[in-house]
């Protein structure tokens, strides 16, 4: 069960890639200035997780609108993740959570996907400014998309 709505948001930092190298991404920046989206997903490279980013990608002008900014959380590598994002014209902020250490606080590990390791679960979840749980979400299954509308009306409270 992914962490509930109410529950303050584990604060992580996680390295995304850079033209210049890697840099650190830390939710908590986002604290007092803006909301989050967080998008956790299985693997860069398949087909759900490559739908689900590039919808995503093609309504950010929304959600930068709604005042959130959107992360996108897998356990690639972050040079994957870059390849992946390159060739499908993803534009999200995407960071690797190799070690799963924000899948494990967030509780949504899916374990032993498709008989190669455990990964993230399809999940997604909306932080306030004031770094606490609006909105909590994770899929039955990797096949199924997050509730969109629903993540976008938790946004607009």
């Amino acid at each position: 069960m992914p962490l509930a709505v109410g529950s303050k948001a584990p604060d992580f930092t996680l390295k995304s890639k850079a033209a210049d190298g890697l840099k650190d991404v830390t939710l908590s920046a986002n604290f007092g200035k803006k909301q989050t989206v967080l998008l956790f997903f299985p693997l860069a490279f398949t087909g759900v997780c490559t739908q689900e980013l590039c919808d995503t990608t093609s309504g950010l002008g929304e959600y930068e609108r709604l005042g959130a900014d959107v992360i996108a959380i897998s356990v690639d590598s972050p040079f994957a993740q870059e390849a992946w994002a390159n060739a499908n014209k993803i534009k999200l902020t995407i960071v690797s959570d190799l070690n799963k250490t924000a899948t494990k606080a967030y509780d949504v590990v899916f374990p032993g996907l498709a008989g190669i390791g455990d990964t993230s679960a399809r999940a997604a979840f909306v932080i306030g400014k004031d770094g606490v749980i609006k909105y909590s979400e994770q899929t039955a299954t990797p096949k199924d998309l997050p509730n969109f509308a629903a993540v976008k009306a938790a946004l607009a409270k």
